[in-house]
């Protein structure tokens, strides 16, 4: 489960320490402790930290990561935004791996930030595009476009909430990693934009025989698509552009059709009133309204019904 915290204060002290905490290159210059009100809500899982707070203050901070990938937006109706060469949108997310940002506001701000450390965040990326030298690099601070700024702003959104929702899943949260580090990268100038464009080689069936006996085997643990590339010796895209050639499908929707097989047999067996939900989350579908209609399309009646053998 993603560690969350929570923190409603007025002490400046709380805003260094978790500053300090969650990005060891910020730093605060000035907090005027008279107008000072600070509401924190932040969340952690596989190398990534899902950061929002609301700090009402003067406020002049920086930042410079190091050891960490950082995509940020400030939102203020009175203050700014500042790269090394120019000034940036505040309603905009903006993106560091680097390159120092400052920001000053004055009155309330509200901050949401996505931050990766940056080796985790490689070896990811590195098996999503199938380049074992990928080194990731932002070329830009700024956003690509417009519509890409919009994407992340509702991306973060979405993944704020599902891991403060509290799913004890690790395949969700592993999936939820690898959508904020996807949708950040797309986001700006990088050099996994350029991995990711790449045309994949062909395979072939090899391949593709040694990802589906792997999912055979793990279809009840918390497997990524990366664990199966990794498995069968290839990249995210090179194993969907193999599955896509072989099995016209892809290895998402094969894994789930092993998982939902798994499970429609697990309650053709069961003992009467054993649990549809556990059975369904054992099989790594935790949503149990979104089981039941998958279930009903595949196999023509409810789950229950199987259990009970009607």
């Amino acid at each position: 489960m993603a560690d969350f915290v929570r923190v409603d204060s007025r002490d400046v002290a709380d805003v260094e320490e978790l500053w300090s905490q969650y990005v060891p290159s910020a730093r605060i210059e000035k907090i005027d402790p008279q107008r000072f009100a600070f509401q924190w809500r932040s969340a952690q899982s596989g190398g990534l930290s899902v950061v929002r707070y609301a700090l009402s203050a003067t406020v002049n901070s920086a930042v410079r990561p190091e050891d960490q990938i950082l995509a940020c937006r400030v939102s203020t109706p009175s203050g700014w935004v500042r790269g090394a060469r120019s000034s940036l949108d505040v309603e905009q997310p903006w993106a560091t791996d680097g390159a120092q940002v400052e920001a000053y506001w004055e009155g309330t701000a509200e901050v949401s930030a996505f931050i990766f450390d940056r080796s985790i965040a490689e070896q990811l990326a590195r098996r999503i595009t199938g380049d074992d030298m990928l080194r990731i690099r932002l070329a830009d601070v700024t956003p690509r476009s417009d519509v890409a700024a919009r994407n992340w702003n509702r991306s973060f959104d979405y993944v704020l909430n599902a891991m403060a929702a509290g799913e004890d899943d690790e395949l969700i949260e592993a999936g939820l990693v690898r959508h904020a580090l996807v949708t950040t990268l797309s986001t700006f100038h990088s050099t996994f934009l350029d991995a990711a464009m790449r045309e994949p080689r062909f395979a072939g069936t090899s391949v593709v025989r040694r990802a589906v006996a792997y999912m055979d085997e793990h279809a009840q643990e918390p497997i990524t698509l990366e664990d199966v590339a990794e498995a069968a010796h290839i990249s995210t895209r090179g194993l969907q552009y193999a599955f896509r050639r072989a099995l016209d499908t892809t290895p998402t929707e094969y894994l789930r059709k092993v998982r939902l097989d798994g499970a429609h047999r697990e309650l053709q067996t069961a003992e009467p009133g054993s649990s549809v939900t556990e059975i369904a989350r054992r099989w790594g579908f935790g949503n149990p309204s979104r089981f039941t209609t998958t279930y009903r399309q595949v196999y023509g009646r409810h789950p229950r019904a199987t259990l009970d053998g009607e």
